[in-house]
């Protein structure tokens, strides 16, 4: 069995947990400062209770309700929200999947007790967060999201033969994971309503179990579709020294966590945020795969100085990579032989002394 854990409008609960004040309001992240000029990245409960969600226009979330509150995204701030909840459910001791930012997966099998599991989960979690989490369990990862999305927020389901037909009868077809866009419509447009009559129709579809838990790693075999990491800058920055600087230390994270996972790259794509230039973001993909943080931050270099920025003001910097495939291949020349040796090195290094004990020497700008 699996088990799916979805955290419960993520970036807003981050943002109440950190302001108390916020609890229980209507609240909505903004992908920028304006808070009139911006699309809602995410919205609380009590946001979403009055139709405001994710991608609408924020102009439109404040018609619905003026009194919204409002706090702009901070990406470094829910991706270490995430890694720290991926840690703790590690200490389950039970083969894990990072599925998502908000999103995580647990092979069951030698599990006695599945709810239990569940509610311990979702308990460690608010104990440490002060967020909620709502947990599904089924016989495959499909089944398992479906379930975490029935009782939200902070709910648990467990879906089994006993209940299996209910549950899709009473669940219409748009909460099952791959029912959005053209799929969906077609099968909605067919007459199709509810997740048992596609069950009754194409019963094959929840069959689905992309992805096996490697039982040496306890990692899936599912490839995540980026990886990426951001930091907001303490102030607005124009020094492009530091700029540099943390492009070149946010690209060695990247790297770092890509050679975790055995994975390599071709594309990569560089996220600034700034008062003037707004959301700029720009990807480049390339025939040469990496998980270099110096090739990484070359390329992401090379993507600011194409477009039209000229010393613009930084706020926020991220950089993901994309277009990834596992890293099997071998380097032939010698001179890649040297570099990737020098590499696993390093990081042997970083791993048995902490993370940062040797760095690029650029990234001492970004203590400035």
């Amino acid at each position: 069995m699996i088990l799916h854990v979805d955290m419960d409008a993520f970036f807003a609960s981050i943002e109440q947990a950190i302001n108390p004040r916020l609890k229980g309001k209507p609240l909505i992240v903004g992908s920028r400062g304006s808070k009139m000029h911006t699309v809602v990245c995410a919205a609380s409960y009590a946001a979403k209770v009055l139709g405001i969600n994710s991608g609408m226009a924020s102009r439109e979330a404040f018609a619905r309700c003026p009194n919204l509150e409002f706090v702009a995204a901070d990406q470094a701030k829910y991706i270490w929200t995430s890694e720290q909840i991926f840690e703790l459910l590690q200490g389950f001791n039970l083969p894990l999947n990072y599925a998502s930012v908000d999103e995580f997966q647990m092979d069951l099998t030698g599990c006695q007790n599945p709810v239990s599991l569940g509610k311990d989960i979702k308990e460690q979690i608010y104990a440490n967060f002060n967020i909620t989490a709502s947990v599904g369990i089924a016989k495959n990862w499909l089944l398992a999201k479906l379930a975490s999305k029935i009782d939200k927020p902070d709910g648990l389901t467990l879906i089994n033969d006993d209940n299996f037909e209910s549950i899709l009868r009473q669940t219409s077809l748009d909460k099952l994971c791959g029912m959005g866009g053209k799929t969906g419509a077609n099968f909605i447009a067919s007459g199709l309503k509810t997740c048992w009559d596609l069950y009754l129709n194409l019963p094959a579809f929840f069959d689905q179990n992309p992805g096996k838990f490697d039982e040496n790693t306890g990692k899936s075999s599912q490839k995540p579709k980026s990886v990426s990491h951001s930091y907001t800058l303490p102030k607005v920055q124009i020094n492009p020294q530091v700029i540099r600087a943390w492009i070149r230390l946010l690209s060695e994270m990247v790297a770092t966590r890509l050679r975790q996972q055995n994975l390599v790259s071709q594309t990569v794509h560089l996220w600034l945020n700034g008062p003037e230039i707004g959301n700029f973001g720009a990807q480049k993909t390339y025939q040469t795969q990496t998980n270099d943080g110096y090739e990484i931050y070359q390329k992401a270099i090379k993507i600011m100085a194409n477009s039209s920025l000229k010393n613009p003001r930084i706020r926020a910097i991220g950089v993901t990579c994309s277009s990834l495939f596992w890293g099997t291949s071998q380097p032939l020349l010698s001179e890649e032989i040297r570099k990737e040796g020098l590499i696993r090195a390093l990081d042997r290094i970083n791993n048995r002394f902490g993370e940062g004990s040797i760095y690029p020497a650029i990234t001492s700008f970004t203590r400035s």
